[in-house]
């Protein structure tokens, strides 16, 4: 073995804490890299193998009732391959042992033949029968929450008839991996379930005799969905067709496709930070190595050794330290890979996973950790080549000294000791600052999100909506029924709203959104901006989310073109009236009775808001159970039980990873600070203790820096912290949310007691090697 690779060994022995602690922090960027890119790949690969193998559809729309007819000059629009007609209907179910009503929407199976397009994968039972009028297949996650099995029974609102139906199989669906109740935010499996059955039965149970509701098309390659959907709103317009859409604005694909996206956001934003402190502390360790082996540098040199071979030299002590953090990286990160894919899994139903990871992803994670490393220790690997071996023989060059100021005099010694060292090194405080600083941003990072996620439930759930539950209907009824809904049992008060499916554009930019009528009055489910508070509807115009503005380059003022896709399907142009802050979605709204006056089909509404008394609440949901004609009854309080609970296996989980990754940010930046800080100035610790200094004094002049640094690290951190908040929130937007930035004052000090409680730690393994300092043999040391 070469000379200089025995120096490697063992320096790197020598030095195996503060590698292992630089080792750990490339490890966590190498892994939380790996995870990222491990995971989008496979939510790509298992997405694209489920959608192919069940068929699922390109393009889908929706209608009142659609002669079967019509389907032949469906299949005959250019570019279509497989055209598939159905009918899918809301229900209310009523389930053993669960108090509330439970929304069903109910899809129909051919009669004749399998089918062609999004098929389904049994779970357990089989699918049912042709002509079998009272067996159903649920989603498999509907049944698991109400521990049904095939065998077992409920009863459902059908049309206009309640029925008993029997569960012959649980079922998977490709158009159903994130199910999302209609007016839901987020999958509530106990209330929302999906169910198939026989189509002879729907179509008898639905006046839907040779006739269908809901069409799903399959395009040939390079076919234009555009020009599909814009044909086949033509074709199902009489009607009563509410718009058709691509694959791409199905909502659980659009779930779908903006996690994938949100991921691959992620591996841009977390790893990059670990790896810039790993740059840093490569940085920290070489610099101080270098300096402290300058006369081996120079004899070296003396000794023949090309300026080439003693660069190389400390780069592969560069490249084995990161070699160790990447090999640590990869395990770790292909274990969180696979248990991040599987929760996702979880949430998004998929009835097969492909966790496969290919080498592509390790070596990604691999190279950027590497050059990380080598770029945080070029500068002074090229410092130790240029060092002429004259000057490098000579110890460094000792500071200057100055008389202190009065003020500064009259500190005790120690703490002047302390001062001194951070003044005349600036740089190399300023640096450590930075580090800890990092680690305290991440912890930022970290925990804000809790801040953020709970400020945006309680803004949505309790400040902007106050009914405490909502009754949707299926079709437009007269505002007469908002009396008959203020008769039942425990109603206090109601508020009527109408929506109206419709395309608003502004020039080329079009986006599909629902308006919303809502009385001047509202107080149940008021227009609410996040700045401003409660916001009426006035007159003949719109009040539009800032969201939806930005989306069409329009601001108050402006005029927008709006193309109704129901009833008399008419094209209106009407004015943005307001425009207001909402964390949820791209709402529109317009005052109930200048909508229903533009619709002109009287005075209807599509649902009703409730506010009720909790004393008869069990009678109200047991004649819920009972009433007809209803398509969704949405409760705000288990509204916000999902989202919390959601939030909870997604983001707390890894609101707890990143806070494990910032201790080992800040363990790493503080011991290799205080390790180095030991061996640079040894020597000159025990000569204090040979002057008279105690052990407590000799500890707090070691320590006392970092500690200094520690404190001055939390505003920096804080702000640090800020901003890769912000960062992360506009990197996360999407259409359907906006993350509020919200950093709690407690948040900040959290984060700031768990970084200096690091360092405390650190200081506290370092203070015990200190006890154990041979005073006489370092004292023999030459310099």
């Amino acid at each position: 073995m070469r000379s200089l690779d025995k120096k490697l060994l063992r320096d790197i022995w020598r030095l195996k804490m503060q590698v292992l602690a630089i080792a750990l922090v490339i490890a966590s960027g190498a892994a939380l890299l790996v995870m990222a890119l491990t995971t989008v790949q496979a939510l790509q690969e298992t997405t694209t193998a489920y959608y192919e193998r069940s068929r699922f559809a390109d393009v889908f729309a929706d209608a009142k009732r659609v002669p079967q007819q019509v389907l032949r000059d469906i299949a005959a629009i250019p570019g279509v391959a497989v055209a598939e007609s159905r009918i899918v209907k809301g229900a209310i179910l009523d389930i053993a042992d669960f108090d509330e009503p439970a929304l069903g929407q109910v899809m129909s199976l051919p009669s004749h033949g399998p089918q062609l397009q999004n098929v389904l994968v049994v779970r357990s039972g089989r699918l049912p029968e042709p002509g079998k009028i009272d067996e159903v297949a649920l989603s498999e996650s509907f049944a698991e929450a109400h521990q049904l099995v095939p065998g077992d029974t409920f009863a459902a609102i059908l049309g206009s008839q309640k029925r008993t139906l029997h569960v012959v199989g649980t079922v998977l669906s490709p158009e159903f991996v994130y199910a999302i109740a209609p007016g839901g935010m987020m999958p509530d499996d106990e209330r929302f379930g999906l169910m198939w059955m026989d189509r002879g039965v729907l179509e008898a149970s639905f006046d839907m005799k040779q006739a269908f509701n809901s069409v799903t098309l399959t395009l040939l390659r390079g076919a234009d969905s555009r020009d599909v959907v814009a044909r086949l709103n033509t074709l199902l317009g009489p009607y009563g067709g509410s718009g058709a859409y691509a694959r791409e604005d199905q909502i659980s694909n659009w779930f779908l496709q903006s996690e994938i996206e949100q991921q691959i956001n992620m591996s841009r934003i977390m790893p990059t930070t670990f790896l810039a402190v790993a740059a840093f502390l490569t940085n920290m360790v070489m610099a101080r190595l270098i300096q402290t082996e300058r006369r081996e540098i120079g004899l070296l040199k003396a000794f023949g050794y090309s300026n080439g071979a003693i660069g190389w030299h400390y780069a592969k002590m560069t490249l084995t330290i990161a070699v160790i953090g990447v090999v640590m990286g990869w395990a770790l990160g292909a274990w969180l890979g696979h248990w991040n894919t599987t929760l996702y899994a979880s949430i998004y139903r998929f009835p097969f996973l492909l966790y496969r990871p290919g080498p592509q992803a390790f070596l990604i994670a691999g190279g950027v950790s590497l050059a990380a490393a080598l770029v945080g220790s070029l500068t002074m690997v090229m410092r130790a080549v240029r060092l002429p071996p004259a000057e490098a023989m000579l110890p460094p060059s000792p500071p200057a000294y100055s008389r202190s100021s009065a003020a500064f005099r009259m500190l005790d010694e120690p703490t002047r000791i302390i001062l001194r060292r951070i003044t005349r090194w600036p740089m190399r405080a300023g640096l450590t600052t930075l580090g800890l600083a990092m680690s305290i941003a991440v912890l930022v990072l970290a925990l804000q999100w809790a801040d953020s996620i709970t400020y945006l439930a309680r803004s949505v759930f309790e400040t902007s909506q106050r009914q405490d539950a909502t009754i949707i209907f299926g079709d437009a009824e007269h505002v007469r029924v908002e009396t008959d809904v203020r008769h039942l049992p425990a109603v206090l008060s109601t508020e009527p709203f109408r929506s109206v499916a419709a395309e608003i554009s502004n020039g080329n930019r079009v986006e599909r959104q629902g308006i919303v009528g809502l009385p001047t009055n509202a107080v149940l489910s008021p227009i609410y901006d996040n700045e401003r508070g409660v916001l009426p509807p006035a007159g003949e115009g719109l009040v539009m989310s800032s969201a939806l503005a930005d989306l069409l380059d329009v601001g108050i003022g402006d005029r927008v073109r709006i193309r109704v896709l129901e009833g008399r399907r008419a094209t209106l142009d009407l004015p943005v009236i307001q425009t207001f802050e909402t964390f949820i979605g791209t709402p529109v709204y317009m005052e109930i009775n200048a909508l229903n006056r533009l619709m002109g089909d009287g005075h209807v509404l599509t649902g009703v808001h409730v506010l009720l008394d909790d004393v008869q609440r069990q009678e109200l949901l047991s004649r819920l159970k009972d009433l007809p004609g209803i398509t969704a009854i949405l409760f705000r309080q288990a509204a916000l039980d999902t989202f919390f609970k959601t939030m909870g296996e997604t983001i707390f989980i890894f609101i707890g990873f990143f806070v494990v990754f910032s201790i080992i940010l800040s363990f790493g930046v503080s011991y290799n600070s205080i390790r180095i800080a030991l061996s640079e100035r040894s020597r000159e610790l025990a000569t204090l203790a040979v002057l008279g200094f105690s052990r407590w004094e000799i500890s707090y002049i070691l320590l006392g820096e970092i500690g200094l640094l520690a404190i001055a690290s939390i505003p920096l951190g804080g702000a640090i912290g800020y901003l890769l908040s912000w960062y992360m929130a506009s990197a996360f937007e999407t259409e359907l949310y906006r993350i509020p930035l919200v950093i709690q004052p407690s948040t900040f000090g959290q984060a700031a007691l768990i970084g200096l409680a690091s360092v405390i730690a650190c200081a506290a393994v370092v203070r015990r090697r200190l006890d154990r300092l041979d005073l006489i043999g370092v004292l023999k040391t030459r310099e």
